[in-house]
């Protein structure tokens, strides 16, 4: 029992638990909710960095932490995407990013599938048999997905606070372009190593057949 309840599984679960909480505080109209969310959601990107660190530091590798995380890792990408997609179209006003103005509906179908198919890969290699480890590309997206969701929280957030209190100064503008372009830079880099790291993942599905076929 003290192996299933371990630091490492607790932190996992918190980050279970505070995915909806990131997107029912960034579906709340006020840019203080806003910020919370992001408060919020840096603490689960962060725990993501600790749990698997500390569950092979301590020895304490449990299946329940092998299942859950991923699932975790999921849920907090939809728990963000998912209203960055609802807030920029349904309020054009929090939109304005460079490029893309809001937040197109293929770039989610582009994430969410790539996460799909590669779990349906998965799982069959799996029912073989075979695990397929993580590749650094896949640690790449994961962080380009994390830097993108935290600065789109934060333009969310200002562009909320502009509304409310009518920025409109030098500051503003200066914050507004910087804080854009890197929104929108990030967002472009996460989508060039989800696609990425699909291929690479789908030629190490195609090795894995061949050689179990052979």
């Amino acid at each position: 029992m003290s192996r299933q309840v371990n630091l490492p599984n607790a932190i996992t679960t918190l980050r279970v638990i505070l995915a909806p909480l990131v997107a029912a505080l960034l579906l709340q109209p006020r840019a203080s909710a806003r910020l919370v969310a992001g408060i919020v959601f840096l603490v689960a990107a962060l725990s993501d960095l600790v749990d698997g660190a500390l569950a092979r530091r301590r020895g304490e590798i449990t299946d329940f932490g092998k299942l859950v995380d991923p699932i975790a890792d999921k849920l907090l990408l939809v728990a963000t995407l998912v209203p960055f997609w609802i807030l920029t179209n349904n309020q054009p006003e929090l939109g304005g990013l460079p490029i893309f103005g809001g937040i197109p509906l293929w770039t989610l179908i582009v994430f969410f599938g790539r996460e799909i198919f590669i779990t349906i890969l998965r799982t069959r290699t799996a029912r073989q048999g075979t695990v397929v480890p993580a590749m650094p590309i896949g640690k790449y997206k994961a962080l380009a997905q994390s830097v993108f969701s935290g600065s789109m929280i934060a333009w969310l957030a200002f562009r909320t606070a502009e509304i409310e209190h009518g920025w409109s100064g030098g500051f503003a503008k200066f914050w507004e372009g910087l804080n854009g372009w890197f929104t929108t830079i990030s967002l472009i880099v996460a989508l060039v190593l989800t696609v990425a790291s699909l291929v690479v993942y789908v030629g190490a599905f195609r090795t894995i057949s061949r050689e179990s076929a052979a």
